[in-house]
C-alpha cells in the first residue's frame, strides 16, 4: 500500500515546513457520489495507517478544482468540519495547486 505522493513541502513562511502524503484522485468516474466514497475510504485508510508509521505526516486528498467546489456545500463542509479530510484543489490542464482545503 502507497500513497501517490510523499515530501516536504514548504509552505508561504507563516505556515512552517510540512511532511505531506497526497493521495490524488481524478473524480473522472461516472458517478462523483461514488468517486467520492472510494476516494474518501482510500484517503482514511492511508491516514489510519501513517498515522502509525509516520505520525508527523499530513495526508491530503488532492482533486480537481471543480469537483474541490463541493467542501463549499453543508455536505462539504460537513466533512471539513469533522477533521474527516484535508483536500488540494488542482487545475488538471495547469498542474497547479488552486487552495488547500481547510
Amino acid at each position: 500500500m502507497y500513497v501517490d505522493l510523499g515530501a516536504e513541502q514548504f509552505l508561504a513562511a507563516e505556515k512552517l515546513n510540512q511532511l505531506i502524503a497526497v493521495e490524488i484522485k481524478s473524480f473522472l468516474g461516472q458517478s462523483l457520489l461514488d468517486d467520492l466514497e472510494k476516494a474518501l475510504g482510500q484517503y482514511v485508510l492511508y491516514r489510519a495507517v501513517l498515522s502509525k508509521q509516520e505520525p508527523e505526516r499530513r495526508v491530503f486528498l488532492a482533486m480537481p478544482f471543480d469537483v474541490a467546489k463541493m467542501f463549499e456545500e453543508p455536505f462539504g463542509q460537513l466533512l471539513l468540519e469533522t477533521n474527516l479530510v484535508r483536500v488540494i484543489s488542482f487545475d488538471p490542464l495547469k498542474e497547479v495547486i488552486v487552495q488547500w482545503i481547510p
